[in-house]
């Protein structure tokens, strides 16, 4: 049976990056899915007007735009678009950032595992080949910082990603919602939350290699911040798992 795929598309003040990463999603990618939304997290610049503009110009339909009335946070915003997502009954959502750090050309890629239904999750990963961030331009302390965040996570969980800190992602719906996704955290560490709300529950995770891009876009994460939250949450996990303390996010989903 064919799959029904979505395209999310998170943005915050990305006015002039979002008609470049429009203009990539490969066209064979844009024929097949059934929607492409974009949630603009109440971005203070006009990136829902530039989008709008696109769509107009582009005679593309399946696109739709949605301006958030409040900054709901990154993880905020994914809960909005995968709520959105099931609500639809579509069976496959891939988030794409507004801002192009990750690239679209990859989308049948990573797709494809989903599409064969060989895995619940393909994650894009810059870790995979040796030396492939760093090349990329990844700066040396966010390098060793994803390194040594990922080591402890896979060391808490028992995962073996190469990767938790990238947010080229896709999943299945049926996965979605066999997970507390809406009781994370609204802020930049809700993909970790999810990735240990997967591993909890046996989910299968499959990692491909992406290409890393630094370019211009402005980085709105607080890193001492934000390592500090992830390790929060894994202790919440862990805590969670010795039946010391129950956290509903790590809770199964009443169906």
């Amino acid at each position: 049976m064919q799959k029904k795929v979505a395209i999310l598309i998170v943005a915050y003040n990305a006015a002039s990056t979002i008609t470049k990463v429009l203009d990539r999603i490969p066209a064979g990618v844009k024929n097949i899915v059934e929607e492409i939304m974009i949630f603009d997290n109440a971005s203070p610049d006009n990136t829902n007007l530039v989008a709008e503009d696109w769509k107009q110009k582009a005679g593309l339909d399946k696109l739709s735009i949605f301006r958030n009335q409040a900054n709901e946070g990154y993880g905020g915003n994914q809960k909005l678009g995968y709520a959105y997502a099931i609500k639809k009954g579509y069976d496959i959502v891939v988030m794409l950032h507004a801002d192009g750090q990750y690239a679209p050309e990859m989308l049948p890629a990573i797709l494809a595992p989903l599409i064969e239904e060989k895995a619940d999750a393909v994650f894009g990963s810059r870790m995979l080949v040796r030396g492939a961030a760093r090349r990329g331009g990844m700066p040396f302390y966010k390098y060793v910082g994803n390194k040594v965040l990922t080591f402890l996570e896979n060391l808490a969980t028992g995962a073996r990603l190469s990767e938790w800190h990238s947010g080229y992602r896709a999943y299945t719906t049926k996965a979605l919602r066999m997970v507390n996704f809406q009781k994370n955290t609204g802020d930049y560490h809700f993909d970790s939350e999810i990735i240990i709300q997967f591993v909890d529950r046996g989910l299968k995770i499959v990692e491909l290699p992406i290409p890393t891009y630094y370019g211009d876009e402005i980085c709105y994460v607080n890193g001492l911040k934000y390592a500090a939250l992830i390790m929060k949450s894994v202790c919440q996990y862990l805590l969670h798992k010795a039946g010391l303390r129950s956290y509903e996010k790590y809770e199964r989903p009443v169906v």
